[in-house]
């Protein structure tokens, strides 16, 4: 994930952390409401006002809490809130990427929350979640979305070329030719973004480190094979280059929305987005499928999401009343409407009603989520692709040699991990 400036971040955390739980805006009157702060990172046109219609629901029923709804840039938050827990600022209730969660925790940020009633349901949530919110063995924050990546593909513009949702790499290689041979538009447009490189990894059998071994592993032979592959999938017939400038994201995302492009890797955040493009006007022409698998024969994706957690450096009061909130926010009836109007996967099961199911979005990605690798209970595990988004687009580009490369990145994530060996 891309890091503020830090000047800029350290501004904007500071004006943020204003109107924080333990601000001015916080509830003075004792006697009166208490005034609760939470900074929701989801995408502010889509996904925001599907929560602060939640939040008005919340208020409505409980009128002992108001909440001060926040939203702050998804790029820029864990800076921000770094910034401001540790000045005692920080919100009382923060969506927490999950890679985030034991991070904070680690600094002792985040409340344990086993015990409590944003916790009373936990039986109820899938148990990998859960243990994705743990850190050295208590839980730092309830599941509120989850995802994985998928491969994503245009059905009209594989019909037409007569081919099926690959199974492997090579056959993603064999059906981009194909399908720009048939239609004239390319198969296949990666990201050079670390995250979306992982599932080349899992398909080795590896990832960046062994956290487990304490050994740094992305620099290792099955991390060059997988990289090697993830590279070669940028030039070849039907294969679009590799796009290295700021803007990537956005122009994957708009060729595959409006049809110019037949399949790329991409998670159920933007399920919403692909709908509102020319080529998905159909929903039923979106195609759904796990990634492609590398040469062990086993397919892979992150999992990903993110948590609900409360500030531990609020005090009584704003703690009470937040865990209330995340309890609310996390129940089947909350999770259900978001996952209706965001087109998200809720993380309890008793939230996948029928409605929720008939979306085919949803019921998409729920068909992959096996094949969703959990990350390891590692705090700095989710900073270790910083080093590989300075170097994987200098690769893809040409400016840099894939072995050049993996070893910088390496050099650069042992001072991420220093008690890992290489």
């Amino acid at each position: 994930m891309r890091r503020g400036i830090a000047a800029t971040a350290l501004v904007a955390s500071l004006a943020l952390a204003a109107t924080a739980c333990n601000g001015d805006d916080s509830s003075s009157d004792s006697s009166g409401p208490v005034t609760i702060t939470w900074w929701d990172t989801s995408n502010a046109t889509n996904e925001a006002p599907t929560y602060k219609a939640l939040i008005k629901e919340f208020e409505a029923a409980n009128k002992d809490v108001k909440v001060k709804y926040v939203n702050v840039q998804f790029d820029q938050a864990q800076n921000k809130f770094d910034t401001a827990a540790g000045s005692k600022g920080a919100p009382d209730v923060l969506r927490s990427e999950v890679g985030w969660t034991p991070a904070f925790a680690k600094k002792s940020y985040l409340l344990p929350l086993d015990g409590t009633e944003a916790l009373a349901d936990q039986a109820k949530f899938k148990p990998n979640l859960i243990e994705q919110a743990k850190y050295e063995g208590k839980t730092y924050g309830v599941p509120l979305v989850t995802d994985t990546l998928a491969l994503v593909y245009n059905k009209a513009l594989f019909e037409k070329a007569g081919v099926e949702a690959p199974k492997t790499w090579d056959d993603l290689k064999k059906a981009a030719a194909t399908i720009k041979a048939k239609t004239g538009v390319d198969g296949y447009w990666g990201s050079t973004q670390a995250y979306y490189a992982q599932s080349f990894l899992y398909g080795e059998g590896t990832d960046t480190v062994d956290a487990a071994a304490k050994k740094i592993t992305v620099n290792s032979d099955a991390a060059k094979k997988a990289y090697g592959t993830w590279l070669s999938l940028f030039s070849g017939k039907g294969l679009h280059k590799a796009d290295t400038t700021a803007d990537a994201y956005a122009h994957i995302q708009d060729a595959f929305v409006n049809g110019k492009v037949a399949a790329i890797i991409q998670g159920p955040w933007e399920i919403t987005n692909f709908y509102k493009g020319s080529a998905f006007k159909d929903k039923a022409n979106l195609g759904i499928a796990t990634v492609p698998a590398g040469s062990t024969g086993k397919a892979g994706a992150p999992t990903g999401g993110h948590n609900l957690s409360v500030y531990a450096g609020s005090d009584a009061a704003h703690q009470k009343a937040a865990l209330k909130f995340v309890n609310f926010m996390t129940s089947a009836k909350s999770q259900a409407t978001i996952a209706l109007k965001n087109s998200t996967l809720p993380t309890r099961d008793d939230a996948y009603t029928d409605q929720v199911k008939a979306d085919p979005g949803i019921a998409g990605y729920g068909t992959v989520l096996a094949a969703a690798q959990p990350r390891p209970a590692l705090p700095e595990y989710s900073s270790l692709w910083g080093p590989l988004d300075t170097e994987l687009p200098k690769i893809a580009g040409g400016k840099e040699s894939l072995d050049k490369g993996l070893s910088n990145a390496e050099t650069a994530i042992a001072k991420l991990v220093p008690d890992f060996s290489k």
